[in-house]
């Protein structure tokens, strides 16, 4: 991709330097009748990046974004968008677009007209249409597209036409709300990397939702893990992956091994609950030294085939089931079978105390 938006400074430094985040919320909440769907929520978002939402259905996510969209008043609290109050403004007084997962194309008009419309409704010249049009096309490389209707794309390209559609208004947010959710998961894949490569591209502040952690972790910079209406966790990817802060977040992003009580006592010697993810365990033949690691023995319960992984399941005292997992290129997957003993070890490090 080599075009970009004229006019919208691309890479806007003044933007990207401000002090002042792109969206800010202030103690927001939204209740549905007696339904709580967002609870106190504080939350800054930095202008340019891209900003997921994660959470399961029910979390809170989409409910966010409808707010920052203005298409739901919250209950109380405040949204600011590039420094301005904007709680009550309505959704056209906003600086900001929004990609839904249907696309919401219009299907008796072509390509062209669909990705023009917003530029029609504010009166920008023809000929201005015109070459604003051709540019969006050239960005979501769908240049000569331009005359066919919706029904005669794929998925793939109607949300590269939705996506046109809402970056050639020039709005310094755009909103994302699952709009890769109708692909299947080859395009889907593919789609992540456009829209990373496109956000690099234009330099404005992507908000997007999913329940996808793969299609979360891939994607952005940073990223918010909801449950039942609140943040549970806010960091970088990585932050997130490695560092859970909760039970929720341990469970919910990536698998890990969840170790307490009793199991707790016995293996790390201590009360508290541990995550340690699957990847970071190795495999080893009974009476291993690991004295430098953390360390324990136990009976092979299952050993699954996932495609570039085997996961080995393994029971171990006082009654815990620990997971590891083999790169399938590796001499050891063939000999690791149901039944065996062996055992497991971890660097100290890599088992997260978590809260509940």
């Amino acid at each position: 991709m080599t075009s970009s938006l004229p006019g919208t400074d691309v890479v806007d430094e003044a933007r990207r330097e401000s002090a002042v985040p792109g969206i800010q919320l202030r103690e927001l909440r939204k209740t549905f009748g007696p339904v709580v769907a967002v609870e106190h929520l504080d939350l800054d978002i930095l202008d340019g990046e891209f900003f997921a939402m994660l959470g399961p259905s029910g979390s809170g996510k989409t409910t966010v974004l409808r707010m920052i969209a203005g298409f739901e008043r919250p209950t109380a609290g405040t949204i600011r968008l590039g420094g301005v109050d904007a709680t009550t403004l309505p959704p056209f007084r906003r600086d900001v677009n929004t990609v839904f997962q249907d696309y919401a194309l219009f299907p008796h008009m072509s390509v062209d007209q669909n990705i023009a419309y917003g530029l029609r409704v504010r009166r920008v010249p023809k000929a201005e249409r015109a070459r604003r049009v051709g540019e969006a096309l050239e960005m979501v490389r769908l240049s000569g597209y331009g005359t066919r209707k919706p029904s005669e794309l794929s998925g793939g390209q109607r949300q590269r036409v939705a996506l046109a559609r809402a970056l050639v208004n020039r709005p310094r947010v755009l909103l994302l709300d699952e709009p890769l959710g109708a692909l299947d998961l080859k395009l889907r894949e593919q789609m992540q990397l456009e829209l990373k490569a496109i956000q690099r591209e234009v330099g404005i502040t992507f908000v997007f939702v999913t329940h996808d952690q793969d299609e979360a972790l891939t994607l952005c910079d940073r990223l918010a893990v909801f449950n039942e209406g609140r943040v549970e966790q806010l960091g970088s990817a990585d932050e997130v992956y490695e560092s859970p802060a909760t039970l929720f977040v341990a469970t919910f992003v990536g698998t890990s091994n969840v170790v307490s009580g009793e199991a707790a006592r016995a293996i790390y010697g201590q009360d508290g609950t541990f995550a340690i993810r699957p990847e970071r365990v190795r495999i080893g033949a009974p009476g291993a030294d690991h004295s430098e690691a953390i360390s324990v023995e136990g009976t092979v319960r299952e050993v699954v085939y996932v495609g570039a992984v085997t996961r080995v399941v393994v029971d171990v005292p006082p009654g815990a089931a620990i997971s590891a997992v083999l790169l399938n290129d590796s001499a050891r997957r063939d000999t690791v079978r149901r039944g065996d003993r062996i055992s497991l070890s971890w660097d100290r490090d890599a088992a997260r105390p978590i809260t509940s």
